[in-house]
């Protein structure tokens, strides 16, 4: 019995003391979850949040709020992503709603765990990066680009010794579309720079660095050596820095991780850093949009892992075209060595580039004729030659001669750009084979012969570009059979014969048509009644002898350029004459006559000169020809002042 009673005794002590200690756990976990919750509601009201984002941070499930990921079963806040989902330069209006900004709460300190915060593509307003981010130490990833931020990067994130992951980067307001300039405040914008970059080097595990357009002046060389020393990073982004002088060495090359480097869009000016073929890790060079001048580098055609090279608009980087496509390129993708000075002729040894999707040699010197036959049947394992090309840029060179059959045996092209060369003869009839192509670019060559009908069947075509050749022949509705997708539409300086029906309805909505000199009239043309989307439209020297019909003018309200002149096109022009922005429009050279219109908006230039117009203008205050700087009248018979705001 005694013994039973001290089992039973030890068995009570035991379960009080496992039930106390499952409490005292239970509590501990309990705290834990209210700790974290109001570090995230304290974070989150600071936050401005016009589109109510955050509206599910509410209740007590804080884990499961947009954005909010935590360690299975703890509680612990692990990762923080609130990035606008929307791209400033595509979808203005959903990147605004979408946006987040006010100020950012240092109660962030308290989520011990955190180890991931994305705060990309919001608009803190110009505010400076929070100095308690340094002290955010289990972060590994940290995502503060294109958020506005502004000032100087503090150094105090050099405590941040986990971190793999920094993008501190900002946009170019070039890639933004012009249409959204006006309506974003340039405090969205990063305007960041670095003063002292030393503090990097305790980074030891960072292996993604992002700071396009931080500025890094101040910096000078010191940015290679800094590099050198992050033993595990992978991909550098320094574009648009102002990094200048002379491209800098490091002591020694110690960057046997890196697989990404892009310093494009600074101001080097140097020969090639030729340091980096001793980089056999790498997969992606760019180092466009500077000033590298002297010789390209052999040696980068013979990379073993380099996949994307792009050199291009250093404007002096010189090298034999010739020789650089005979070495091996293993698994070169994208090569652009753009607007520099190439010369030489392309080698047939092209076609053995199996894995490339993108060639880019316009604006070069290049000169001769494109190879009549390119290998690649015994390379690639399709057994055709540049099986994957799907852009193909070499416009703006002195290529000559005839256009090889070959280039309609790439089946994947997408984009030819051929303009401003000296090819000559006939296209060939294999162009019209491929399927996928959506852009065609012969313009300003010395193109002969006509245009077959199976140019129709290119349904995929989005722009099509022969004008200013010596193209002649007739173009009927066949041409056009189903060209639905196309938007830009440039035949002119041909001598090309328009035979349409006076119904004919086209399959497109062109925004740019260009068919000058292409023997349109007499009447002007009626299948124009149907396009809605023009935004520059040239009809000049068509030999269209009638008045311009009225439902004309409720198409042309969208046009930012309009060229009728050289016609002999008669009657009068409306009233009022109402066009988009700061239009160019010209009626020169033809028969119009009465009086000039008495209204004028959105016309920067109009070209009323070698008509029969009489009259005075009518408003010698101009008020209603406030956009109009440039009236030109000459050969008229024109009376009174031109206003003073017009020249």
């Amino acid at each position: 019995m005694e013994k039973i009673s001290i089992l039973g005794f030890i068995l009570a002590i035991l379960y009080f003391i496992t039930t106390e200690l499952a409490c005292n756990g239970h509590t501990h976990i309990d705290n834990n979850v209210q700790y974290e919750q109001k570090a995230l509601i304290d974070f989150k009201s600071g936050l401005k949040d016009p589109n109510n984002r955050l509206s599910s941070w509410k209740g007590s499930n804080y884990c499961y709020w947009q954005g909010i990921s935590c360690k299975n079963g703890t509680g612990f806040v692990i990762s923080i992503d609130l990035h606008n989902p929307y791209p400033r330069e595509n979808v203005y209006e959903n990147w605004s709603s979408m946006n987040l900004s006010g100020e950012i709460s240092p109660s962030l300190i308290k989520l011990k765990s955190l180890k991931y915060l994305d705060l990309s593509f919001n608009s803190f307003k110009a505010m400076p990066i929070p100095q308690f981010f340094g002290s955010l130490e289990n972060l590994i990833y940290l995502n503060l680009s294109s958020a506005g931020f502004s000032g100087s990067i503090p150094s105090n994130l050099r405590n941040l010794s986990s971190l793999q992951y920094l993008d501190l980067s900002s946009e170019y307001l070039d890639d933004i579309d012009s249409e959204y300039l006006y309506d974003i405040d340039f405090e969205y914008f990063n305007n960041l720079f670095v003063e002292n970059i030393e503090w990097m080097t305790d980074l030891v595990s960072l292996k993604y660095l992002g700071m396009n357009y931080v500025n890094l002046s101040l910096v000078g060389s010191r940015w290679v050596e800094v590099a050198n020393k992050l033993p595990s990073l992978t991909e550098l982004h320094l574009g648009g820095c102002s990094l200048s002088g002379s491209f800098p060495s490091p002591s020694f090359v110690n960057l046997t991780s890196l697989a990404v480097i892009a310093i494009n869009s600074n101001h080097f000016n140097s020969k090639f850093p030729e340091w980096l073929l001793n980089v056999s890790n790498l997969v992606s060079i760019d180092i466009s949009y500077n000033q590298l001048h002297g010789r390209i580098p052999l040696g980068l055609g013979e990379l073993p892992n380099l996949q994307y090279l792009d050199l291009s608009l250093n404007a002096n980087l010189r090298g034999s075209i010739s020789q650089l496509l005979r070495k091996s390129w293993k698994k070169i993708e994208v090569l652009n060595l753009a607007h520099n000075e190439l010369h030489g002729s392309i080698p047939s040894s092209i076609g053995n580039f199996c894995n490339l999707k993108y060639l880019d040699l316009g604006g070069n010197y290049l000169n001769g004729s494109l190879p009549k036959i390119i290998k690649g049947l015994e390379t690639c394992s399709s057994k055709s030659p540049l099986p994957n090309l799907r852009k193909l840029y070499l416009s703006y060179n002195q290529l000559m001669r005839k256009l090889p059959n070959w280039l309609g045996e790439l089946k994947n092209l997408r984009a030819l750009y051929l303009s401003s060369n000296k090819f000559e003869g006939p296209i060939p009839t294999s162009l019209w084979t491929l399927q996928h192509l959506e852009y065609l670019y012969l313009s300003r060559n010395e193109l002969n012969g006509s245009l077959p009908v199976s140019i129709g069947q290119l349904s995929q075509l989005q722009g099509l570009f022969v004008g200013s050749n010596h193209m002649s022949g007739s173009l009927s509705e066949q041409h056009f059979l189903k060209l639905s997708n196309v938007e830009y539409l440039r035949m002119g300086s041909n001598s090309f014969h328009l035979n349409v029906s006076p119904n004919w309805v086209p399959p497109f909505q062109v925004k740019y048509l260009f068919l000058d000199s292409c023997h349109l009239g007499p009447s002007f043309p009626a299948w124009l009644q149907s396009q809605k989307n023009l935004e520059y439209l040239d009809l000049s020297n068509d030999n269209i002898s009638s008045p311009i019909p009225d439902w004309f003018w409720n198409i042309s309200l969208n046009l930012q350029r309009l060229n009728l002149s050289h016609n002999q096109l008669q009657g009068q022009l409306p009233n009022s004459l109402n066009f988009y922005g700061e239009s160019n429009i010209d009626f020169s050279s033809n028969l119009f006559e009465g009086p000039i219109p008495f209204s004028i908006k959105g016309v920067y230039l109009l070209d009323l000169s070698h008509n029969k117009f009489s009259g005075p203008i009518p408003l010698s205050k101009g008020e209603s020809m406030l956009d109009l700087r440039y009236l030109l009248l000459s050969d008229n018979q024109i009376t009174g002042a031109i206003p003073s705001n017009i020249g």
